[in-house]
């Protein structure tokens, strides 16, 4: 009787709206880039992505830009990624930092990042359990093949 038909909302355009900066253009991603989840926190899908990536595969990030979200800090952090097997791509991580971690941030950082190389999204999140020795061989690697 009162059909009204609803329309669904895309969260990702919804986000785009709401913060251009953080639409896919801004953030230098292509069109299947998922977006950035209003909450991360909320989203099953993120919280899942999130898991996986924890387990994912080790790669180096050359930190970009980043855009604070809120005042928490969470921030989206942009990466020029370089894996193992030679694979570049602009990755993308949501992370919640500490003020002290956001202070130490400078474009031209190299950071350990994890990704989920059977997916490849432009999802990545910080390696913060990686092994530094584990690290440098990984970046001693990615030398070595941009020598040759």
């Amino acid at each position: 009787m009162f059909g009204s038909k609803k329309k669904r909302i895309d969260l990702n355009d919804l986000m785009a709206q709401l913060r251009p900066d953080l639409s896919r253009e801004s953030l230098g991603v292509g069109p299947d880039f998922p977006g950035v989840a209003p909450n991360p926190h909320l989203s099953s899908d993120a919280r899942k992505r999130n898991a996986e990536l924890r387990t994912g595969a080790l790669a180096l990030g050359v930190l970009v830009d980043w855009r604070e979200v809120n005042g928490n800090p969470r921030v989206v952090l942009m990466f020029d990624v370089e894996t193992a097997d030679g694979i570049s791509f602009r990755g993308i991580a949501d992370e919640d930092l500490t003020i002290t971690e956001l202070t130490r941030l400078a474009p031209g950082q190299t950071l350990p990042v994890r990704y989920r190389p059977t997916v490849m999204d432009h999802y990545v999140a910080l390696a913060r359990d990686a092994d530094p020795a584990h690290v440098q061989q990984l970046s001693d690697e990615i030398a070595s093949r941009k020598r040759t």
